[in-house]
């Protein structure tokens, strides 16, 4: 196991905080392979470090940043060493996303170090797109944002090279219908809102609605159905908790800081959701 990996960008509702808690209700049995469909910033992955994953992300601007980080680590160190943390040169990286083309023309590296420059830098830490999948977040004006993270990409960059993983960037019900037995899931989708002023799945352009939770719900029964056990996170609300009636459902109190109302932050409620005990 390689030590001391933690998230290399920061994700509307990582999972970092809950990791003890979190860990404590992981299969007793040993699972032979991992699955997280929703990655995002992979607090669990890198704190359990499984042998054998299959991790996917919709937004392949991030995945794409895994990648770079396991073929090409010094590059991206590299290229980020010759970031700068002003207004200007934050308005001229995010300015790649306007022109497609010419973003489109960049290396994986040049894409790689773009995205985690603008997650470090941006206002809250929020990665946003619009419906044109272009990012649109303000800078963010802190003082020393660690955008480089040398040893935390190398560290990384050992996991992915010592492990058995598969990426992918594709909708999640393609990954898990084809996970093979002995796999445990991990599910972390964007969350059901507590509220009308809470709507945030903009991770990607694509959003995750109503009809998507219903998909995955699912996509659980038939993981029920095969003998996979899974492990779910979500809010806390009425909804959620009608469409996974049946299963083991249990609470735990998360601070949520990424808000655009200062009053909105702070502890909540969230369950987590598991077809075993």
């Amino acid at each position: 196991m390689t030590t001391n990996i933690t998230p290399i960008v920061k994700w509307a509702g990582g999972k970092t905080q809950l990791l003890e808690k979190m860990t404590s209700l992981l299969p007793t049995e040993e699972f032979t392979a991992y699955c997280e469909p929703f990655l995002g910033g992979g607090a669990m992955l890198f704190c359990i470090q499984p042998g054998v994953a299959y991790i996917n992300d919709i937004n392949s601007g991030l995945m794409n940043v895994y990648n770079a980080i396991k073929y090409y680590p010094e590059a991206l160190i590299a290229e980020l060493s010759g970031y700068e943390n002003t207004a200007e040169f934050y308005s001229k990286i995010r300015e790649f996303d306007r022109d497609f083309e010419r973003f489109a023309a960049l290396s994986a590296v040049q894409q790689a170090a773009k995205f985690i420059y603008l997650n470090k830098t941006c206002f809250n830490g929020l990665y946003r797109e619009n419906k044109q999948g272009q990012f649109n977040v303000a800078y963010g004006k802190y003082k020393n944002p660690n955008f480089v993270n040398a040893s935390g990409i190398r560290s990384m960059s050992q996991y992915f090279n010592a492990a058995n993983i598969i990426f992918t960037s594709v909708d999640f019900s393609l990954v898990l219908n084809n996970l093979p037995t002995g796999t445990f899931v991990y599910l972390d989708p964007p969350y059901n809102p507590i509220s009308e002023t809470s709507n945030f799945t903009s991770y990607t352009r694509y959003g995750f609605t109503q009809e998507d939770h219903m998909r995955l719900r699912k996509c659980c029964d038939a993981l029920t159905a095969r003998g996979i056990k899974f492990m779910l996170s979500n809010s806390n609300t009425d909804f959620i908790r009608s469409l996974y009636a049946g299963y083991d459902i249990t609470e735990v109190l998360a601070k949520r800081f990424i808000n655009c109302n200062g009053n909105g932050r702070g502890a909540v409620k969230e369950l987590i959701i598991r077809n075993y005990t």
